[in-house]
């Protein structure tokens, strides 16, 4: 595995771009030092670390990338929901700079995994999306500084929890003005739809879980899968299937004819530390329990 060990230089070289580029404090944000090369945040009373679930590449037979997922803990370490640390920081007026901190916290950890490739997928927070226009480009700061280009980070977009179409259109121009790329989160529940499939033009579209798990029962389903990923293609974007979650889900993803996999079946998510990336995937096995 590629790691990066931190060094006291890389701290301070850290605390200054936190501050010229985000307007965070190293101090004040609870951004600490290190442990094991894991970083680790307090923010706001509650404990926040990086844990990271790989998104595997069939054809090339390895980790395509990782989702970045937050987790968050109590004093005392009981552990709660990402959406609870995040509402508490909205009701707190600290929604911003908490999306920006935690967004640093998975870059400095994913480092630890891809030195010089693999992509980083990071779910954006509907409301930041549609109101921070300049988010991409003040992130984009401390990824230079890092050595990761904005085109190795995919924004997670969960498209069916916005509804305007004009202000998301413009969130996803600027940031792929910028060179990130897009992935529509959860498509197929809800109010997702292929007319804003067509106008977002994502790179990525990740089907929501329920998918998979229903195509376990339904044959209609597993018929139509292939179809709807084909589908997908023809938009000029690449199908996920995540939540594969037992053997039988992910032999229908495979027979659907999926390149990118992702669920717990296949990884869960865990520390940086302990992640694989040359971990060799055999298309027919169980990856990992």
């Amino acid at each position: 595995m590629t790691t990066v060990e931190p060094t006291q230089t890389h701290i301070e070289t850290l605390r200054k771009q936190l501050q010229e580029a985000l307007y965070l404090d190293l101090d004040e944000y609870g951004l600490d030092e290190p442990l094991n090369g894991e970083f680790t945040s307090k923010f706001l009373g509650i404990h926040l670390e990086s844990a990271f679930q790989p998104i595997y590449d069939r054809e090339a037979g390895e980790v395509f990338g990782y989702e970045a997922l937050l987790r968050p803990s109590l004093v005392g370490q009981q552990p709660v929901d990402p959406q609870f640390a995040f509402s508490f920081a909205d009701q707190s007026g600290r929604l911003v700079k908490f999306d920006r901190i935690c967004r640093t916290l998975h870059l400095l950890n994913f480092r630890q995994i891809h030195a010089d490739h693999g992509l980083l997928f990071l779910n954006v927070h509907p409301q930041l999306l549609l109101s921070v226009n300049a988010h991409g480009k003040v992130f984009e700061r401390i990824l230079h500084a890092n050595s990761i280009p904005t085109d190795r980070v995919v924004i997670e977009i969960n498209e069916s929890a916005i509804t305007q179409n004009a202000q998301l259109i413009e969130a996803v121009e600027n940031y792929r003005e910028r060179h990130y790329k897009i992935a529509i989160d959860h498509f197929g529940h809800d109010q997702s739809s292929l007319n804003r499939l067509w106008k977002l033009s994502p790179d990525f579209v990740k089907l929501d879980h329920a998918i998979i798990q229903q195509a376990s029962d339904n044959e209609n389903l597993r018929k139509a899968l292939p179809k709807l990923l084909e589908l997908i293609r023809d938009f000029g974007a690449e199908p996920v299937i995540e939540g594969i979650e037992t053997q039988r889900q992910f032999d229908i993803a495979l027979q659907s004819g999926s390149r990118l996999l992702q669920g717990y079946f296949l990884g869960h998510p865990a520390s940086a530390r302990s992640q694989q990336p040359s971990t060799v995937f055999n298309p027919t096995t169980q990856v990992a329990a």
